[in-house]
């Protein structure tokens, strides 16, 4: 109760708290091993959100192989269906792929037929976004009203593993 604190009393930790109360009122910086553990993080942060956040990530040549996957398939399908020839028409500046639906049965082409529909209801286009771009240019795709193509083909991408290339079967038309 009648205690007087002393200025002994008043120095030390209580007094002089610094940024981290636990620290017991020293000054210093980080340690090693914290600041290892920081580069650390920041080489995987820059390793894995990098090349995503500009755009280099693989997905993009992925989903135009899967897209031109799956519109080769749809356009084999439409030509049975319809009995027409179904064409896809390659171009590299930029990098797409366009479908078309002849008029005539017996078509050896398109040139006299009009885009054809895809299941959205728009015009059947598959376009590459990002740097994804067919590894050499495919030749046009021609599958007449029995679903066959006009020669085998083997599309290939930049920046895809040559297993992941889309083969159209010359006999039976067989997409995969």
């Amino acid at each position: 109760r009648g205690r007087v604190l002393s200025r002994e009393t008043l120095s030390g930790p209580a007094c002089n708290p610094g940024l981290f109360p636990f620290m017991g009122g020293r000054q210093g910086g980080f340690t090693q091993v914290e600041l290892i553990v920081v580069i650390i993080l920041a080489g995987i942060l820059a390793a894995v959100a990098l090349p995503r956040w500009r755009g280099e990530s693989g997905f993009e040549e992925r989903r135009l192989r899967d897209e031109l996957l799956s519109a080769l398939r749809y356009a084999q399908k439409s030509a049975i269906a319809a009995r027409r020839t179904a064409c896809a028409t390659f171009t590299a500046s930029p990098p797409r792929a366009d479908f078309r639906l002849s008029s005539a049965n017996g078509a050896a082409d398109c040139t006299t037929g009009a885009g054809l529909t895809g299941p959205d209801g728009n015009a059947l286009v598959v376009g590459a976004t990002g740097n994804a771009s067919f590894a050499a240019l495919p030749g046009d795709i021609v599958f007449d009203a029995g679903g066959r193509p006009n020669a085998g083909a083997v599309i290939s991408f930049s920046g895809l593993n040559a297993a992941l290339s889309i083969t159209v079967e010359a006999e039976t038309g067989h997409v995969h």
